[in-house]
Order: structure tokens, then C-alpha cells, then sequence
């Protein structure tokens, strides 16, 4: 990845990034379905079913690489959630022990 790809990632935050490749994965999963629907409903000759396949096969490989991003993102979130819950109870212990 290049370094101006890498900066602008950066600076994109968890969440919007998990709503990004969600959305992602929803057009490519609507895609395939109208694929599937035309391959069942349509008289299609060898080599344009073949082409359908091909796509369908496109397709699948992308959804699949859309959910190990979600997955690793998802985990990414978690920690973050996770540090911040930390920090916050950490706060919150050094308030009341100063406090008293």
C-alpha cells in the first residue's frame, strides 16, 4: 500500500471504516444474488453461463475478503472500546483516590 493510502487510512476512523466495507459487502452481496437469479431464470448459451460463473466466483472471493476485514476491524474496535473502558476506570480510581 502507498504511503498516501496509508496516511488517509489513518486518519478514517474504526468505525466509519467497518460502515465502509460493510456497505461494501452489501453491493457485492446484492450482485451476486441478481447473478444467482439470472443463472436460475434465464436461458443462458455455454459461454455466457460460463461468464456468470466467473463473476459469481468474483464475487464470492470478494464478499469473503470483506468479512476477514470486518473481522479484523470488529477486533480493532473491541480493543479500542476495551482501552477506553481502562482509561476511564483508571481515571475514575486516581479521582476518588486524590479526592480522599
Amino acid at each position: 500500500m502507498t504511503k498516501s493510502k496509508e496516511k488517509k487510512r489513518e486518519k478514517i476512523s474504526v468505525a466509519s471504516e467497518i460502515d465502509r466495507i460493510e456497505e461494501r459487502r452489501s453491493l457485492c452481496q446484492d450482485s451476486l444474488e441478481r447473478a444467482e437469479f439470472r443463472r436460475r431464470r434465464e436461458e443462458l448459451s455455454e459461454q455466457d453461463r460460463q461468464a456468470l460463473e466467473d463473476e459469481m466466483t468474483i464475487m464470492t472471493e470478494r464478499i469473503q475478503k470483506y468479512e476477514c476485514e470486518l473481522e479484523m476491524l470488529r477486533g480493532e474496535n473491541r480493543r479500542n472500546m476495551l482501552l477506553s473502558v481502562a482509561l476511564l476506570a483508571i481515571s475514575v480510581l486516581l479521582y476518588y483516590a486524590l479526592i480522599n
